[in-house]
């Protein structure tokens, strides 16, 4: 179980629990989480496609089990780390986005099979060392690891590049005993998270890529459920017009990714998701600690609170100590420290107050956190 798990785990809590109020918090709306898990149900039934979300983003059981229960089929994770802790909450349908190629891993995952026939643990390929690594540790005998083979893009992430090379592939993987093809993957993610005609392009020639591959080693799928599955939190509505139909290949699950919807954010998924109704759930509140020169604010949160990897955090709103709201505040975030931010431009921000600050990437959000406060849509904290 990794570390990411304990921010999930129910503990017995005494009489008088109290929920903390040290700043700076990291605050989940609950109304917002569960009115996006309900958005993206919707559109992936609209749209005739199965969820299996990317649970990294919060790597949170009560969150997960949210998802599970508008629909989706199974979850997605990035390392074997996650799968155990996956496994660990009950979730035995798993897709990890992602190649394995080490033998402890690869082990890991082949006891888990082992252990419950019922299981089902899926991974990437996208090379010959790859495929040869994997059939080392499965072998002819015991379970057999179902794999897709990635599609990547020039100067991305993993996946093969050639599609040639995609088209002979397959052979490799039925010359090995140990491993059984069952699908294609691709990953439109990795494109710049904007909505210029240039990129759309590229998003649009990646996935045509990909459902060209699917169609061309059909034929060599060792499942009648074949599984086509693409990325899908900033570009969905692009994936969707891509998707192979059951006339295309019987049996097709048409299976997202997406996991970033489940709190949005209020920069650039909120600028790049097609998804109408989505609202940011996620906030950082925190206390100005310092005013020493005019049109400046320090914060007492940095680095080790808020997601920086993407966009600076956006200040939302403050208050006052006692908690009366503030107007007519503003301030752009300058510099970042571990636990400091620095906001110029700085306008009615005096030491003690309370901001709230928006996000970029909830995945990177989630992270910094162990323990995070559940807030309802009156933005009172419920819990922890």
């Amino acid at each position: 179980m990794t570390g990411h798990a304990l921010r999930a785990v129910p503990r017995p809590r005494a009489a008088g629990f109290v929920i903390p109020t040290a700043y700076p918090q990291l605050r989940l709306d609950a109304a917002a989480l569960d009115h996006n898990i309900r958005v993206m149900a919707d559109w992936c039934k609209t749209h005739d496609v199965a969820l299996a979300p990317h649970v990294k983003t919060t790597m949170s059981a009560p969150v997960i089990e949210r998802q599970i229960a508008a629909g989706a089929v199974g979850v997605t994770v990035a390392t074997v780390d996650q799968v155990a802790t996956a496994l660990g909450w009950g979730h035995n349908t798993v897709l990890i986005a992602n190649q394995i190629v080490d033998p402890f891993g690869l082990a890991r995952v082949r006891a888990w099979l082992a252990a419950d026939r019922e299981r089902e643990i899926r991974c990437f390929v996208d090379s010959a060392a790859g495929i040869a690594a994997a059939n080392q540790v499965f072998g002819a005998h015991g379970p057999a690891l179902e794999v897709l083979l990635d599609i990547g893009t020039p100067g991305g992430r993993t996946g093969i590049r050639d599609p040639k090379q995609a088209r002979r592939a397959p052979d490799l993987v039925r010359a090995a005993p140990g491993l059984r093809l069952v699908g294609v993957a691709g990953d439109e993610g990795v494109a710049p998270n904007t909505r210029i005609d240039e990129t759309i392009a590229a998003v649009d020639e990646h996935c045509r890529r990909v459902r060209d591959v699917y169609l061309d080693v059909a034929g060599p799928f060792e499942t009648d459920r074949p599984v086509y599955s693409m990325g899908g939190s900033a570009f969905p509505d692009r994936v969707v017009d891509f998707l192979p139909t059951d006339d295309d290949v019987p049996g097709t699950i048409r299976l997202l990714r997406s996991g970033c919807y489940v709190a949005h954010d209020h920069g650039v998924y909120a600028r790049v998701s097609p998804i109408p109704g989505l609202v940011p759930a996620l906030a950082v509140r925190a206390v100005v600690v310092s005013a020493v020169e005019d049109g400046t604010a320090v914060v007492g949160a940095g680095k080790r609170d808020l997601p920086y990897d993407t966009e600076a955090p956006i200040l939302l709103s403050a208050s006052t100590a006692a908690g009366q709201d503030k107007f007519d505040v503003r301030g752009r975030v300058r510099s970042l420290y571990d636990h400091h931010t620095v906001l110029s431009d700085a306008w009615n921000l005096e030491v003690t107050d309370v901001v709230e600050f928006g996000i970029s990437h909830p995945c990177s959000a989630f992270d910094r956190w162990p323990e995070y406060l559940i807030t309802n849509d009156h933005g009172d904290v419920i819990d922890v």
